[in-house]
């Protein structure tokens, strides 16, 4: 059976989806187990797949029997072993908080939506182990259709946001299936890391078409993961999208696509290529200090709760596409490590903002009044994710920030170092808003104060476990990813250790 974890950790959730689609509409009560059992066997292979890479090093699983680079194959080394733990982790988290959301926002379509919350996790989790590039393609496509989907379930609003979200997402993929195919002339291969053994062997990387292909397929990348400007698709999607669909795609799409931006990068162009060849990291950086910024700012002028948060989505995308193309080997690492963190610290600060949808019906931060008193346990939830966010140790988002800004001094960008440090400071202007709203309640002259009825003493009360639970479990996942930061960053260091960035001087 170990042997068999890496097809596991996808193929566990895939097959459950059939199940769900089969009887769940006859024997809904099904679907809320069978969905949360099926990721605790994902996460469990995850976690026995990310254990044989620390023992034994890259593991390769050929499907079906056959060799590549003919055959499809999972290559799982450090990089995709720890992501793959997060995007189970957090799924498994999303899918126990769905229990009582999905029945009170999609009471109808209960095992329609648990078909497409496994088929998304299913689409993630194999975009994350593929060694393919078209059949990464084909997942794309897969957890594109499904987000799609689960977004359009929400209110009329979502259902636009949702066609936008189609529009620009099928631009996004048909420019990633364009590259490929430009890969695909150029070598005869399909397979991630016999395309890069081609283009050295062939000795090709002068081709226009090699250029070409670097470029079409990064900029669908930018726009799968909402790099600014290319981000026009997420704060509405995010933002009215049902509680539980917002829950996952918020901590998990972004951040599986800045994995494979790494991953396309590194594997199949090589860093030679991409950082020296190119040379294209210091305007690469400055596109990145933009979209923290854009995003941040942005962020300060909303009052929806979950539209805020998904701004700052759009900031920290910028925080790991700016560490990526740093070109030093701290910026990876803190690019990589804050996959990781950013998972859980969006999943933590959703949930939230999920759980008070769900308890008091309103979008608006004035919902949050006097919350440190009605629903503590919460509150404490939000802290422990606003603190991440901000980057207070010894939370995840401090040490992905240290090492963050860590690679931005030793590659000399400081122009990305004072952005980073400004987005943290927003942060904390918008998280201390919300905590001294819950704690001091709204100014009666704002018009939604405490004075101007009997909310106050007859508003909300503590969540429910099945909502408390995943909430507190991330926020202490944030304090457990922190206070282990040396072992991760061991882990990840073994992956970035191939490339030598010393060469580079940037």
């Amino acid at each position: 059976m170990i042997e068999q974890a890496p097809a596991l950790i996808l193929l566990v959730p895939f097959f459950v989806s059939i199940f769900v689609a089969l009887l769940g509409n006859r024997f809904q009560g099904i679907c809320f187990p069978l969905s949360v059992l099926s990721l605790i066997g994902s996460v469990a292979a995850s976690v026995t797949t990310l254990g044989r890479v620390i023992n034994e090093g890259t593991i390769r699983y050929r499907l079906g029997g056959w060799e590549p680079p003919m055959g499809i194959e999972f290559r799982i080394d450090a990089l995709n072993a720890l992501v793959a733990v997060a995007v189970s982790g957090v799924g498994l988290l999303a899918a126990i908080y769905s229990k009582r959301a999905v029945l009170a926002e999609t009471p109808d379509k209960v095992s329609q939506y648990y078909t497409l919350f496994l088929l998304l996790i299913t689409g993630l989790l194999g975009m994350v182990i593929t060694g393919d590039a078209f059949n990464l393609y084909v997942l794309l496509e897969v957890s594109a259709l499904t987000s799609y989907a689960l977004i359009a379930m929400g209110p009329k609003r979502a259902t636009l946001a949702a066609y936008k979200y189609v529009i620009i997402g099928t631009i996004g993929a048909s420019f990633y299936l364009l590259g490929v195919g430009y890969l695909y002339i150029k070598t005869g291969s399909l397979n991630m890391f016999d395309i890069h053994e081609q283009l050295i062997a062939r000795d090709i990387f002068d081709s226009p078409a090699i250029l070409v292909a670097f470029i079409v397929i990064t900029v669908g990348v930018w726009i799968k993961m909402a790099f600014f400007p290319l981000h026009a698709w997420l704060p509405n999607s995010y933002a009215y999208a049902p509680t539980t669909s917002s829950a996952i795609l918020g901590p998990l799409m972004t951040k599986v696509m800045i994995y494979v931006m790494i991953r396309l990068t590194f594997t199949v162009f090589g860093s030679d290529f991409a950082f020296i060849q190119l040379d294209w990291s210091d305007i690469i950086v400055w596109m990145s200090v933009v979209a923290i910024l854009a995003g941040s700012i942005s962020a300060l002028a909303q009052t929806d709760l979950r539209k805020m948060l998904s701004f700052l989505i759009i900031a920290e995308v910028g925080y790991m596409v700016g560490g990526v193309w740093l070109a030093d080997d701290m910026g990876l690492v803190g690019s990589i490590y804050h996959i990781i963190a950013d998972a859980f610290m969006t999943l933590c600060v959703f949930l939230f903002a999920g759980i008070i949808f769900v308890k008091t019906g309103k979008r608006d931060i004035t919902a949050l009044d006097g919350l440190f008193t009605k629903m503590p346990l919460t509150m404490v939830g939000l802290l422990v994710g606003a603190f991440s966010l901000i980057g207070i140790p010894p939370t995840a988002g401090f040490f992905s920030k240290w090492y963050l800004i860590q690679g931005g001094v030793a590659s000399g960008h400081w122009e990305y170092v004072i952005a980073l440090l400004i987005s943290s400071l927003i942060n904390a202007v918008l998280f201390f808003r919300i905590i001294e709203i819950a704690y001091f309640g709204v100014k009666p002259a704002e018009g939604h104060g405490h004075h101007d009825s009997d909310t106050h003493e007859s508003g909300p009360n503590e969540a429910s476990f099945s909502m408390l639970f995943p909430l507190l479990a991330t926020a202490a996942a944030l304090l457990v990813i922190g206070l282990y930061n040396q072992d991760i960053v061991a882990i990840i260091s073994s992956f970035v250790s191939q490339f030598n960035f010393g060469v580079i001087g940037i």
